[in-house]
């Protein structure tokens, strides 16, 4: 059983849809299921019924929806970084050609809004801010309220937000939090299998996208979401991945994926109700970790939701791993420079309470029978 930072467990019935056959991406059937998918959409990411943001989705990778959504932000980026991924992201900004900046703090921090509102004063104008609200890498979750407040006083910075490891795991809102485009894969929290791409966009971000010359093709945003908005994807799309995101979606918002005392819930209530399972979720993996003397890698009021990353201490992560495998269960290794020093359980997605009970009781056995640190 899957329990690494994503991809994640995928419910055999997703699995099912993914293997029926296919059908063309011009007619009827991809149609309707390309408009299933909105309003599932429109509540992952928190918007109210009058919003004018433009839900979408693409076949390609969260990667290159960061790429995508610099291409239509102007030329003057600044990117706050805490860890491998909102670092990858400054990298891709840099290979487009962009006049780049970095607010960076060490791996598991999350930068201030206080830092922020400096920057921004001192070295700005910026087109656009790059933020990652769940660091994959280091399991710090920034808080983007704050972020975009300070940017409601700069009506000409975009905000761009990775949710990549957050959505379906805690709430997005995008609208009341200044959010102009948001991008996940599918892999995490959404629990699907890796390979397409959801994303938002506020119709700010889109007048300034139409304002951009040579956007390319395949990444347009504009070409995205106008092709989505009239159910016509710019390429053949990854259909599996549509049907199953489809039903997906309209499965968390049934409440089929909760608790069984939570199931009758419908809507937004069950969407919430998925978030405050990944919280208890989180609560009880740090609960365990503690009692070991296994302290969380970020702070406690910045630990994700989704992927906790523990303080190995003298722990022999490579035994870890390698006992649980032997029992049926996978968690990750610290990431980069971490390895070794922090490993990672992805407590996200269709995952259950009770399937964690399982896993960390197997850890106890496995740590159980790990020599003493310094044997």
């Amino acid at each position: 059983m899957l329990w690494i930072p994503g991809p994640t467990h995928v419910r055999p019935e997703l699995l099912a849809l993914c293997a029926r056959p296919m059908f063309g991406h011009r007619g009827p059937v991809m149609r309707e299921t390309i408009e299933r998918l909105d309003p599932g959409l429109r509540l992952a990411f928190g918007l109210a019924p009058a919003s004018t943001a433009h839900v979408a989705v693409h076949s390609v990778s969260a990667t290159a929806m960061m790429e995508s959504s610099l291409i239509g932000a102007g030329p003057r980026i600044l990117s706050l970084v805490n860890g491998a991924f909102s670092r990858r992201w400054h990298q891709i900004a840099a290979a487009l050609g962009k006049r780049t900046q970095i607010l960076e703090v060490p791996w598991g921090e999350v930068v201030p809004s206080t830092a922020l509102e400096r920057a921004l004063g001192e070295q700005g104008p910026f087109d656009a801010v790059t933020v990652v609200a769940s660091e994959t890498s280091t399991g710090a979750a920034t808080p983007l309220a704050p972020l975009g407040e300070v940017l409601s006083a700069y009506p000409q910075t975009l905000l761009l937000v990775d949710v990549v490891s957050w959505i379906a795991g805690a709430p997005v809102d995008f609208d009341a939090q200044h959010l102009d485009f948001a991008f996940a894969g599918v892999q995490k929290a959404l629990a699907l299998p890796p390979g397409i791409s959801v994303l938002c966009a506020s119709e700010r971000y889109m007048e300034r996208c139409r304002a951009q010359e040579h956007r390319g093709y395949a990444l347009d945003p504009e070409r995205i979401i106008t092709g989505h908005a009239l159910r016509k994807t710019p390429a053949t799309p990854a259909i599996p991945q549509y049907v199953a995101l489809a039903q997906q979606l309209e499965d968390i918002s049934a409440g089929v994926t909760l608790p069984e005392s939570a199931g009758h819930l419908s809507g937004s209530d069950a969407w919430a109700a998925r978030f405050a399972k990944h919280e208890r979720m989180r609560a009880r993996t740090h609960g365990w970790a503690a009692g070991h003397g296994l302290p969380s890698f970020p702070a406690e009021q910045h630990a994700s939701p989704t992927v906790s990353c523990l303080r190995a201490n003298e722990l022999d992560v490579a035994g870890l791993l390698a006992g649980l495998a032997q029992r049926g269960f996978e968690i990750s290794n610290g990431y980069g420079a971490l390895k070794g020093e922090t490993f990672r359980i992805g407590h996200m997605g269709d995952h259950t309470e009770e399937g964690l009970e399982e896993l960390l009781s197997a850890a106890d056995e496995v740590l159980a029978g790990l020599p003493a640190a310094g044997h």
